[in-house]
């Protein structure tokens, strides 16, 4: 078995922590628990392309139960946990190709070495594997892919747009857009976990504080809430008008970025896009700002150009890197700019990855059954997985709700024909 990991003796720390998670993971266990039984995925070979998180090796062990053959890299150079990868080589036997800190073309040779297995399915975080299927050679109409799934809000944007330009050439479920992904995981997930990163790597205190938050959709949504809670003041800045309103009526404080620059403290950049904070706003910024981002890809920053204005640069401390600018002034970028909550932090809490992972395994069974009647196109979740993900989710927290009597249910169906 080929793979590409730090250091195979860190395996057995690493099997207890995915102990761990799996233990908060009750979802994944019920599936586990089926897929075990009836393997359907027998003879699928799935190339993977996710953060390496005790949360992503759950979902390994589920896929594997079910009877795939497993290959995985990172979606990130800086979110592998090098323990958690040891543990799925060994442990496992699943061919693992990541490592912490991992150049740009380790990183870009291990996506080629996950594709080398030809999958029949890919599951993806950011659509780097897809977007390495699209640029080889000679692509045909329709890849002998069957199907794939993408985990992110970036990256359901890059495939909507491989869609809208006609060069998707297989089917993409958006994982992300899963109501039991994007309302549970986004909001609260990415806003436990990025202010756990940005706490990991400043141990600063965000009581009283200016916080300004890029970007109000879910995942800034949570990371205002979060740094809320602990007695940060708000700033939202938006180019959507309706997520600016709704920021205003949610009573935080939303101004144009350029404003903005100038008082705050602590700058989170969560919108998939590029040059957010760039180098109008930094000379505005005030000496001792924090920047950090907690969307998929490291250019919501613009470091090249924060490079440009600093006469000298120090890593201060772990994940931190000082930039001093000419006049003086001090600016310090966490995680490289990268994902915060992984480059620091440990990611989502296994309770809410434990629906976003379910809906990946979910898809996964969902493709192999229905592929051959599937177009080249970005699809959402089916409502029947979501809502069946749902009901696991709250009978795992021993919670009953009312179900519609039949008179109910013959009224809404009469309703809702125009009878």
């Amino acid at each position: 078995m080929t793979y590409d990991i730090k250091d195979i003796k860190l395996a057995d720390k690493g099997r207890l922590r995915i102990e761990w998670a799996a233990d908060n993971m009750p979802v994944m266990a019920e599936i586990g628990q089926r897929f075990q039984k009836e393997k359907p995925l027998k003879g699928i070979k799935l190339a993977c392309c996710l953060h390496v998180t005790t949360e992503t090796a759950v979902l390994m062990y589920v896929l594997k139960a079910g009877g795939a053959s497993l290959v995985l890299c990172a979606s990130n150079p800086l979110s592998t946990q090098d323990d958690v990868a040891a543990s799925l080589v060994k442990h496992l036997k699943i061919p693992v190709f990541a490592i912490k800190g991992e150049k740009d073309s380790t990183y870009y040779q291990h996506l080629k070495s996950v594709l080398a297995i030809k999958p029949d399915i890919t599951m993806d975080d950011g659509a780097d594997l897809v977007s390495a299927v699209h640029r080889s050679p000679k692509p045909e109409a329709r890849s002998p892919i069957m199907g794939g799934t993408e985990e992110t809000t970036t990256g359901v944007i890059r495939l909507r747009a491989l869609e809208k330009e006609g060069k998707l050439r297989y089917p993409l479920i958006a994982v992300n857009d899963a109501d039991t992904k994007h309302l549970f995981d986004n909001r609260y997930g990415t806003g436990q976990s990025t202010i756990d990163g940005i706490l990991r790597a400043t141990n600063k205190l965000l009581a009283g504080s200016i916080f300004v938050v890029c970007g109000y959709g879910f995942c800034g949504r949570g990371v205002a809430r979060r740094a809320q809670g602990m007695g940060a003041n708000v700033i939202i800045c938006e180019t959507n008008p309706l997520s600016a309103l709704e920021a205003a009526m949610d009573g935080l404080r939303v101004l144009p970025l350029s404003e903005a620059a100038k008082i705050g403290d602590i700058f989170v950049t969560v919108t998939g896009d590029i040059s957010v904070l760039r180098k109008e706003h930094f000379l505005k910024m005030k000496d001792g700002a924090i920047l950090a981002n907690a969307g998929h890809f490291n250019v919501e920053i613009d470091v090249d150009s924060l490079k440009r204005l600093s006469k000298r640069q120090r890593t201060i401390r772990e994940y931190v890197e000082q930039y001093t600018l000419r006049d003086g002034k001090r600016i310090y970028l966490l995680g490289e700019g990268r994902l915060i909550n992984l480059a620091a932090a440990e990611g989502h809490p296994a309770q809410v990855m434990d629906m976003s992972f379910a809906n990946q395994a979910l898809c996964a069974e969902y493709i192999k059954n229905n592929y051959q009647r599937l177009e080249n196109k970005v699809y959402n979740v089916p409502r029947k997985i979501d809502n069946l993900i749902a009901r696991l989710k709250l009978e795992s927290l021993g919670i009953k709700i009312d179900s519609l009597t039949k008179k109910q249910i013959s009224y809404l169906e009469s309703w809702q024909s125009g009878t």
